[in-house]
C-alpha cells in the first residue's frame, strides 16, 4: 500500500510513539518572532535549559513592526517585545533577521526566500498560518507559547496523529481567477470546518498550474478551512524556486536532494482518510469581509 506525502514525513520525524497517546516528532526547523517566544525563552531561564539547537531555529522580528517609520516604534509594549527578542537571541545564539538585517521580513515569507524551507522537512511557529510552508512539500504548523518552549528545550513536540485529506482541483481556472479565490471557493462550498483534524494535500491541475508564491497563499489559508495544515507535493516548479538560494545545496549536491524530494510526492495508490473535490473552471473571483463564506 502507497504512503502519502504526509504519512512519509510523518514516519520520518517520529521519535517516538505509544499506543493511544500523541507522538514525538523531530522539528527541523523551529522559526520565531518577538510575539510568542517571550515567554518561552524566560521559561527556559527559569528552569536553567539551554536551547536545545540554535543552529535550527531562526528569529524574526515582524508583528510588531510599523509599515512606516521603522525607526520609531511608540507602541511601548512592541518596542518592548522587540528588545526582548534581540536580548534573547544574543543570550541563546539563535541567528535573528532584526530591523537593520536585510533578510528581515514576514515570518512566513523570509523561510522560503532563503532556502530555509525545504521539502520534507518539519517547520513550526508561534503563528497560526505557519501552514504557508507546506507549499514547498513540509509538514509546518503553528504552536502555541508552551509548546514553543518545549521545541526549544528538545526540538521535539508531541502531537496526534493527523487525518489525512487530499483536495483536487481539476481543470484549469478563468483569468483573473486568484489562489485565494480557490481557498475561498473551497470555504464556500464545504464550510469553514471542512479540514477540523486533517492535514490537507491540495492536488490537481490547477494546483500544479501555480506558482509557488499562489502555492503558499493556499496553504496559508488552509487555516481557514479548520486543517491542522496545508501542503502540496513538491514539483519542478519547487525546484526551480529553490534552486541557487540560501541556505539550498548548490552544484551536485543539490541534484541529488532533488531526486531525494522527488521521493516524496504521494504514491498512485496512497488512500487518504478523505477526499474533496473543486472543479476550476467554476471557481470566480470572490471578495470577503469577515463573513462566514459557508453561510452564502
Amino acid at each position: 500500500m502507497g504512503k502519502t506525502i504526509i504519512e512519509k514525513v510523518w514516519e520520518r520525524h517520529k521519535v517516538y510513539e505509544e499506543e493511544g497517546k500523541p507522538d514525538l516528532l523531530y522539528i527541523d526547523l523551529h522559526l520565531i518572532h518577538e510575539v510568542t517566544s517571550p515567554q518561552a525563552f524566560e521559561g527556559l531561564r527559569l528552569n536553567n535549559r539551554k536551547l536545545r539547537r540554535p543552529d535550527l531555529t531562526y528569529a524574526t522580528m515582524d508583528h510588531n513592526i510599523p509599515t512606516k517609520d521603522r525607526e520609531t516604534i511608540t507602541d511601548k509594549i512592541a518596542k518592548k517585545q522587540i528588545d526582548v527578542l534581540v536580548e534573547n537571541c544574543n543570550n541563546f545564539g539563535v541567528e535573528l533577521a532584526g530591523l537593520d538585517s536585510p533578510n528581515n521580513g514576514i515570518v512566513h515569507i523570509i523561510g522560503p526566500e532563503l532556502g530555509l524551507t525545504q521539502p520534507g522537512k518539519t517547520i513550526v511557529c508561534g503563528d497560526s498560518h505557519t501552514s504557508t510552508h507546506g507549499a514547498f512539500g513540509a509538514l509546518a504548523f503553528g504552536i502555541g507559547t508552551s509548546e514553543v518552549e518545549h521545541v526549544m528545550a528538545t526540538q521535539t513536540l508531541w502531537q496526534d496523529r493527523p487525518k489525512t485529506m487530499e483536495v483536487v482541483v481539476d481543470g484549469r481556472l478563468e483569468n483573473g481567477v486568484s489562489a485565494k479565490d480557490i481557498i475561498l471557493a473551497l470555504i464556500a462550498k464545504y464550510g469553514v470546518n471542512f479540514g477540523t483534524g486533517h492535514v490537507v494535500e491540495y492536488r490537481g491541475e490547477a494546483i500544479r498550474g501555480l506558482t509557488m508564491e499562489e502555492r503558499m497563499t493556499i496553504c496559508n489559508m488552509s487555516i481557514e478551512g479548520g486543517a491542522r495544515a496545508g501542503l502540496i507535493s513538491p514539483d519542478q516548479v519547487t525546484f526551480d524556486y529553490l534552486r541557487g538560494r540560501e541556505n539550498v545545496p548548490d552544484g551536485d549536491a543539490y541534484d541529488v536532494i532533488v531526486e531525494e524530494w522527488k521521493q516524496l510526492a504521494s504514491d498512485p495508490d496512497a488512500n487518504f482518510d478523505a477526499t474533496l473535490v473543486l472543479d476550476a473552471s467554476e471557481v470566480k473571483p470572490m471578495v470577503t469581509w469577515g463573513t462566514n463564506l459557508a453561510k452564502g
